[in-house]
């Protein structure tokens, strides 16, 4: 028999009211995209999930909060640590790889030729503008839910989600690169590409949505304009799909699912905050992640599974020696 949980109810309660004063919020403010106002969000939504749990819930919640904040602190200040480590900057080698990619072509260019009109916002501006800002809000809600219903699943989610920030962190430090809106830009005197605009967040204005950014902001090195390579963007686009598919089983909903990241990395493109070789690095990265650490844990299980073995096989021969 389940004991009852006096609490759950008022855990559900708390999720209901923190659901409706978000909803309150994003609609009044705008969704929050800053990095402190998220965690801020993200470390209620889990105390309420911990209401009534014992403290030693609690000290593990403090620890696992702690290291979440030093892993999201280290990626916003790998800004400062870039500028002052010296390390070249990257210009022309990411378009040069779009190029080879598309035969001479430049996708950014390409595309904004084709379906940007400055004077119209088209529905698909509208989807991608909505799918660009999914950023700021899938990654955090998948930690969150998995907190508070599993923290071995949490556990397998961050130290995958760990690493690739980690690997994207020294990247932007030793390979520091001018994203395309950069590269086209006469006021940074590069123009290696046509003029592009980045039109990122007009489909979203048009939505009747806007964006809610702190003033803390300016206290951190936040929004690192040479942190091109590698898309974080896609990156988490298919970190998220790619976590939770194992447990998908319809096909038509998988093939669904990994749509996703091809509509973040298209929209990336479009939008001229990208190469496809930013996107592609950040693909690479979260499918090496994923496949070091589940390498790890099927060793882990492996050894665990023959410790079990041996010390069964000693209990029983045991119990055989003294019959």
């Amino acid at each position: 028999m389940v004991p009852r949980d006096p609490w759950f109810v008022v855990r559900l309660v708390g999720f209901a009211i923190f659901a409706i004063g978000y909803l309150w919020w994003f609609l009044v403010e705008g969704l929050i995209i800053d990095r402190i106002s998220v965690a801020i969000s993200v470390v209620i939504f889990i105390v309420i999930g911990h209401l009534g749990r014992p403290l030693r819930r609690w000290a593990q919640l403090v620890f696992d909060l702690l290291c979440y904040s030093v892993m999201w602190f280290a990626y916003e200040e790998s800004r400062g640590w870039a500028d002052s480590a010296g390390f070249p900057l990257q210009v022309e080698a990411p378009r040069n790889i779009d190029r080879f990619l598309f035969f001479g072509t430049d996708p950014n260019v390409w595309l904004q030729h084709h379906f940007y009109d400055r004077y119209t916002i088209h529905w698909y501006d509208k989807v991608a503008s909505a799918t660009y800002f999914t950023h700021f809000i899938f990654p955090v809600i998948a930690l969150a839910v998995l907190w508070v219903t599993s923290h071995r699943e949490w556990a397998r989610f961050m130290k995958r989600f760990a690493t690739l920030l980690f690997v994207a962190c020294t990247m932007f430090v030793l390979l520091p690169t001018v994203p395309p809106w950069m590269a086209a830009d006469k006021s940074y005197h590069y123009q290696i590409l046509e003029p592009l605009a980045r039109h990122t967040g007009r489909g979203f204005v048009a939505l009747g949505l806007k964006g809610f950014v702190n003033t803390w902001q300016t206290a951190l090195d936040w929004g690192n304009a040479i942190a091109a390579m590698p898309s974080l963007h896609a990156s988490f686009a298919l970190f998220v799909p790619a976590f939770f598919l194992p447990r998908i089983k319809p096909i038509w909903l998988k093939a669904l699912v990994l749509a996703f990241p091809i509509i973040m990395a298209a929209s990336l493109v479009y939008f001229g905050e990208h190469y496809v070789a930013d996107a592609l690095a950040g693909w690479i990265i979260v499918g090496s992640s994923f496949l070091f650490w589940g390498w790890r844990e099927r060793r882990q299980l492996r050894n665990r599974a023959a410790r079990a073995t041996i010390a069964l096989g000693a209990v029983v021969a045991s119990e055989a020696a003294v019959a």
